[in-house]
């Protein structure tokens, strides 16, 4: 094989490759935002005849036709991806039939020389007309390779064929399945079409009982005003008394802080007492091994010189047979009593350890015992961008801040957090653990307004709740049902507030 049929190969495979796993990634996207439409199709249907003449019902619109054109897009790409497996393998069953005819062209050629030579002596005579024995055993075997090459040859067009007529298959199946992703695409446009034919008219209905919609809109931005300044006096109100229940917290803990350390020090104390006599014993042990082994010491190089003096004296064997013995002895003392020195330094080591965990204990227990063993609450602002999304299955319809209307863009809309979505029967839950700081009645719809330490998490447009004042509330608790809002939708108004700031929600809830 040449180099640039190598490379040419190897291209159609590589790009072959690549074209089935991006394909296999937009069908996966695509069977993601199928799903997602479906979800929100059956939302509007569940929705349409209560609260068509919403701003809800248009949101989820526009993202259903966002969503179908998302579609759409990813199976042009696809449709392209398919059309570019088309070429390769037009490509590659062009390039099979070249070599086809190339395979067949040489096939020819030994099929014309064997029948020229078939005419002039037939194998037994060629080998019977060999010079010797040796000539005729080449002769055999030369016929035998040829009559190998034959086969291998016709074995290698039989192969070819069956691999040509597999890409013509794989190519058919391309071929139908785009055909398939056309008449999918025909029908996601007609579906966009439809969406983009309902909004336009709901669009006109807006705009139709536009004075009615926006009194309405004034009216609820009129109530909501009132409510956040209802939120900001609770607050503050919270806030104040968290200060003074701190300050008074504080005097009492630096008191039991006082208390616990005069308990702890008398404890102390009786401890050092107790182990007094111990340690005195112990060091009066320590300081008699310590003068014993110095001693010994010193008797053991005394031994030992003069056992070295002795074996210098070679006339008198019996003194330095003496002397060694005296040595050695010395030297076994002198070992026992490093040993019993090297003991007694261990036990004073053990009785200070024994020591100062008793008193590390004492510290404790005196803690516990004036109440200052205490574990600090899960820590709110630690578990941002993981906090529970405040109405399971619900959807964002409305953001945080300042934006004009979706519809009127003259009416500019000021959002302290987000509003959500939710069917009829929807649930709002508690996002983090908490204690429920206040359920407020404002314009005929409950709040729910949840302490986390110096955060709040405020829940609004509740028909009706299942929690009450200075209740221990823990993520995922059920706070109350979703209401409707004035133009028929059922949309929780959530919130987060950092002391008397409203904060966006959007970066602390998870999905």
């Amino acid at each position: 094989m040449t180099i640039k049929k190598f490379f040419s190969a190897f291209a159609i495979l590589f790009f072959g490759l690549l074209f089935s796993q991006q394909k296999e990634k937009l069908q996966k996207q695509n069977a993601e935002l199928k799903k997602q439409i479906k979800e929100i199709s059956k939302n509007l249907a569940k929705t349409k005849k209560e609260a068509r003449l919403s701003v809800a019902y248009l949101t989820s619109l526009n993202k259903k036709i966002s969503l179908g054109e998302s579609v759409y897009q990813n199976t042009q790409k696809e449709k392209r991806f398919i059309e570019d497996d088309i070429y390769l393998k037009q490509l590659e069953i062009n390039k099979l039939k070249r070599e086809l005819s190339v395979l067949r062209q040489n096939y020819e050629r030994i099929l014309v020389n064997a029948y020229k030579n078939k005419g002039i002596q037939n194998k037994v005579t060629f080998i019977l007309s060999a010079k010797n024995l040796g000539q005729a055993l080449r002769r055999i075997q030369y016929l035998k390779q040829y009559s190998d090459y034959q086969d291998k040859k016709a074995s290698e067009i039989n192969d070819k064929t069956k691999q040509i007529s597999q890409v013509i298959n794989l190519k058919k199946k391309s071929v139908q399945e785009k055909e398939q992703l056309l008449a999918q695409q025909q029908k996601n446009l007609a579906d966009i079409q439809t969406d983009r034919d309902d909004k336009a008219a709901l669009l006109e209905e807006f705009k139709k009982n536009e004075t009615q919609l926006t009194a309405e809109l004034k009216q609820k931005q009129a109530q909501s005003t009132a409510l956040e300044s209802q939120i900001r006096k609770i607050i503050r109100e919270e806030i104040a008394a968290a200060k003074a229940k701190a300050e008074a917290e504080k005097k009492a803990r630096l008191e039991r802080e006082r208390l616990a350390r005069e308990a702890a020090a008398r404890e102390k104390a009786r401890i050092d007492a107790e182990n007094k006599a111990k340690a005195e014993a112990l060091r009066k042990q320590r300081e008699a091994a310590e003068a014993e082994a110095a001693r010994l010491a010193k008797l053991e190089r005394e031994k030992a010189a003069a056992a070295e003096k002795a074996k210098i004296d070679a006339q008198n064997e019996a003194n330095r047979q003496a002397a060694e013995k005296a040595a050695n002895d010395a030297a076994n003392e002198a070992k026992a009593a490093a040993q019993k020195l090297a003991t007694a330094k261990a036990a004073e080591n053990d009785l200070e350890k024994k020591k100062a965990a008793e008193k590390k204990e004492v510290d404790l227990q005196a803690r516990k015992s004036f109440n200052l063993d205490t574990n600090s609450s899960a820590d709110f602002a630690a578990n941002r961008g993981k906090l529970l999304f405040p109405a399971a299955g619900g959807q964002i319809v409305s953001y945080f801040g300042r934006h004009p209307h979706p519809v009127y863009k003259h009416i500019m809309e000021e959002n302290n957090g987000i509003k959500i979505a939710v069917p009829a029967g929807g649930k709002a839950r508690c996002v983090f653990s908490g204690i429920v700081s206040k359920v407020v009645l404002a314009g005929g719809a409950k709040t729910v307004i949840i302490k986390h330490g110096a955060y709040f998490s405020i829940y609004g447009n509740l028909a009706n709740t299942s929690v009450s004042e200075n209740q221990s509330v823990s993520a995922g608790m059920t706070v109350g049902t979703v209401a409707q809002d004035y133009d028929g939708a059922y949309i929780l108004d959530f919130q987060i507030w950092n002391g008397t700031t409203p904060i966006d929600p959007q970066g602390w809830i998870s999905r």
